[in-house]
C-alpha cells in the first residue's frame, strides 16, 4: 500500500521540481500553476489512499474466524464503503488481509444459491455442514448440489445448512448480503423451531480436525433433541494404515477418475495412459492423524489398477503428497501430459489459486516450471457437483438415520 502512495507522491514531486526557478513573469505564473496542480494531485492522492485504507481496515475487521455482536453491522459498513470508492481507489485497497478481490472478484451469481436458513423446520431436520466457500458458482454447484440431492431423497425432512468457517460466512455476507448460519446459529435455530430428530451430514472429506470440531459442537446440544445422529464424511472411516481402504474410498476413486477422464475427452483411463497422460488429484492435506486417508486413496488407485493417477496435497501432509514429490513421481513414471484436478468437495480458493492460479507457487506453475512435461491442463471442478458423489452423501445420511 505504501509503495503505491510513494509512487503517486514521487510523481507529484517530480512535476514540481521540473519547474525552473527563473524566467519571465509569464514563466513564473506558469510555474505557479504547475506547482498548484502538483499540490492538488498530491492532495487527491492522499485522499484516495485514505479512502482505500479505510475500506481495508473495515475488511480486516471482519476477516476473522469468530462471530461477534457487531459482525452484521461491520459487514454492511464494509460493503457500503467499498461501493463508494472509485475504480482507481478500489485498486489501492490493501491491508493485513484485505485486497481488491475481497469485494471485486467475480465468482458467479450468488442469487442462485440458497442459504437454507429458513425457520418452520418441523420436527425432523437434516443439517448439512460444510467448511464453506466464497466462490459463488462453486457453492451452488458443489455444496448446494449435495444439499439438493439429500433434500430430494428425504422429502419428509427439512434440510438446512451450516458452515464451519466464519471467515467465509463473513465474506459472503459482506459481499453478497447472503447470511449463512455457523454451527451455533444453526443448532440454536433447530432448538427454537422445536426440532426433535436431528441428523447432521458433514460434507467434509474425512474424519479430520473439522469433523472433530463439528462433533464437539453437536455434543453440546445433544440433550436439546430426542435424537441426534452424525453421518460419516465422504471417505468414511480412516483405517489403521496406508493400505487400509473401504467401500467409500473405492467408490470415490472410481467416480472421480471416471469424471476426470470423460471431461478430458478420453474414452478410458487406459486410453489416456497410452497417450502419456497422468491425472493428479490435489487434496488439502492435514497434520491430523486422518492425513493417512490421502495415502489410502493412493493405495486405492493402485488397487484399482489406475497406474496414471496420483494423489497430492496443498499442505504436503503426508510428505510424499507434496507438489515436488508428485512432480517427481509423475515424471519418473514417464508421463508427459498432466491433468490437475482437486480432490476436494468444493472447487474454491484452493482449486482456483493453489492449484490453477498464476502465482509461482501454484501447482500449475510448478509443474510448468519443472520443464518435465509437454502439457499441463486443469479441471476446476469440485467433488460435490458429481452426481455419483452426491449419491454417496445420500447413502451416508440414510445410514445414519437407520442407526
Amino acid at each position: 500500500m505504501k509503495k503505491k502512495l510513494v509512487v503517486v507522491l514521487m510523481a507529484a514531486v517530480m512535476a514540481m521540481t521540473a519547474v525552473t526557478g527563473c524566467g519571465s513573469k509569464a514563466d513564473d505564473a506558469k510555474n505557479d500553476t504547475q506547482a498548484s496542480k502538483a499540490s492538488e494531485s498530491e492532495t487527491s492522492a492522499k485522499a484516495d489512499q485514505e479512502a482505500a485504507m479505510h475500506v481495508a481496515d473495515l475488511i480486516d475487521a471482519i476477516y476473522v474466524q469468530e462471530r461477534t455482536d457487531d459482525t452484521d453491522k461491520q459487514c454492511k459498513e464494509a460493503k457500503e464503503a467499498w461501493d463508494k470508492l472509485t475504480d482507481a481507489q478500489k485498486e489501492l485497497v490493501e491491508g493485513e488481509n484485505a485486497d481488491p478481490d475481497y469485494f471485486g472478484r467475480d465468482t458467479g451469481d450468488a442469487s442462485k444459491d440458497d442459504p437454507r436458513n429458513q425457520d418452520d423446520i418441523g420436527e425432523n431436520e437434516i443439517l448439512v455442514v460444510s467448511f464453506g466457500t466464497s466462490f459463488n458458482d462453486s457453492r451452488v454447484a458443489d455444496i448446494k448440489g449435495v444439499e439438493d440431492a439429500i433434500a430430494a431423497a428425504n422429502p419428509d425432512w427439512s434440510v438446512r445448512r451450516a458452515f464451519t468457517a466464519q471467515i467465509i460466512i463473513n465474506h459472503v455476507q459482506a459481499r453478497d448480503d447472503e447470511k449463512i448460519d455457523n454451527m451455533d446459529q444453526a443448532l440454536e435455530r433447530a432448538v427454537k423451531n422445536g426440532v426433535k430428530n436431528l441428523v447432521v451430514q458433514p460434507t467434509h472429506l474425512m474424519h479430520g480436525a473439522e469433523y472433530d470440531e463439528l462433533s464437539e459442537a453437536v455434543e453440546k446440544y445433544k440433550d436439546k433433541f430426542e435424537s441426534v445422529k452424525i453421518a460419516e464424511p465422504l471417505l468414511g472411516e480412516v483405517g489403521s494404515d496406508a493400505t487400509v481402504v473401504n467401500e467409500d474410498k473405492k467408490a470415490v476413486a472410481e467416480i472421480l477418475t471416471e469424471e476426470a477422464v470423460e471431461k478430458a475427452g478420453y474414452d478410458s483411463l487406459d486410453a489416456a495412459k497410452e497417450e502419456g497422460t497422468a491425472f493428479v488429484f490435489m487434496g488439502h492435506g492435514t497434520s491430523h492423524t486422518a492425513k493417512i486417508s490421502y495415502s489410502q486413496m493412493q493405495s486405492q488407485m493402485t488397487d484399482l489398477g489406475y497406474e496414471n493417477v496420483f494423489i497430492g496435497t496443498v499442505e504436503g501432509e503426508p510428505e510424499d503428497t507434496s507438489c515436488e514429490s508428485v512432480i517427481e513421481k509423475v515424471s519418473a513414471a514417464g508421463y508427459k501430459n498432466v491433468i490437475l484436478r482437486p480432490l476436494m468437495v468444493v472447487a474454491g480458493d484452493h482449486a482456483n489459486n493453489d492449484m490453477a492460479g498464476s502465482d509461482d507457487d501454484s501447482w500449475l506453475s510448478q509443474f510448468k516450471a519443472s520443464g518435465k512435461f509437454d502439457k499441463i491442463d486443469t479441471q476446476i471442478n469440485g467433488l460435490g457437483e458429481i452426481e455419483g458423489i452426491q449419491k454417496l452423501y445420500v447413502e451416508h445420511t440414510a445410514a445414519a438415520m437407520s442407526k
